[in-house]
């Protein structure tokens, strides 16, 4: 293979972070199972994973002058036999260095294997993404409100945008049909809470038996988990901290449609704040 030009510090960080992502990244074991066999020495395997990754590939591109063996990682991280069991993890992880790969004018094709590729504008590989997006949403029968929200605007860096606005989405609703102010968790409290009354101002059933109170309490808990999970956590710290990747983001809108679903049908009960 002739001399690969060095990856950019920043786009090996971000390679770095989706090999070996806390959640469902490559294990500790793999990565140094994986170096070994692309004989890449392993400096610093006590670190967190993906500083660990980047610490020996950022060390390995720097002696060789090339990206060479960085790219024999990728590879050999990226066998698609290794995914016999789970192709879904390994569309998933191929989805996410596509997105950093993009900017170094390389793609790595479902055969497991890189190509060159004309490097992407960011806005245009923004748009493929909305494009592809949407498609799925719409396969998925996910409700129009979500829809709109996957833009190529907010798709220029990451998914990140798209599933933060479409969280917002849902706060604005329940204000503009409870009347209430507030935001996220606990305007949700507020709007669909039984109280001491045992009347929510925001009803989703009739409410006439314990299964269907247990239900409007259920739906509560669902959108205070979605706003605590993602709005509250992400929303006010670096978009680096959750690695948003197309899958989550499916999933994610996918759960928010369900809401708007339920919200849309839920009807106001009389009571006053």
């Amino acid at each position: 293979m002739p001399a690969q030009p060095s990856f950019p510090a920043a786009e090996l960080e971000s390679i770095c972070r989706v090999l070996a992502e806390t959640e469902t990244g490559l294990t500790g074991t793999e990565i140094g199972n994986l170096l070994s066999a692309v004989s890449i020495a392993d400096p610093a395997p006590n670190l967190t994973k993906w500083k660990r990754l980047q610490a020996a590939l950022a060390e390995k591109q720097h002696r060789d002058r090339c990206a060479n063996n960085v790219i024999q990682f990728i590879l050999e991280s990226m066998k698609p036999v290794r995914y016999a069991s789970n192709p879904e993890k390994f569309e998933a992880r191929r989805s996410a260095l596509n997105q950093v790969l993009v900017f170094t004018g390389l793609e790595l094709g479902n055969d497991g294997l890189l190509r060159s590729r004309a490097t992407a504008k960011t806005l245009a590989e923004a748009q493929e993404r909305a494009d592809r997006l949407r498609a799925e949403l719409r396969r998925r029968k996910v409700h129009a409100d979500v829809i709109r929200f996957c833009q190529a605007e907010l798709l220029q860096e990451n998914y990140f945008h798209a599933v933060l606005e479409a969280t917002k989405s849902l706060s604005e609703k329940i204000r503009i049909k409870s009347g209430l102010s507030g935001d996220a968790g606990e305007l949700a409290q507020k709007a669909f809470s039984l109280g001491r009354p045992g009347i929510p101002i925001l009803a989703f059933n009739s409410l006439q038996s314990e299964t269907e109170r247990s239900e409007q309490s259920g739906l509560m808990n669902l959108f205070i988990g979605m706003f605590g999970t993602f709005r509250n956590v992400t929303a006010h710290g670096p978009k680096l901290v959750w690695n948003i990747t197309e899958q989550d983001a499916l999933d994610l809108l996918t759960l928010v449609s369900l809401l708007h679903r339920r919200l849309d049908a839920a009807a106001p009960t009389g009571r006053k704040e």
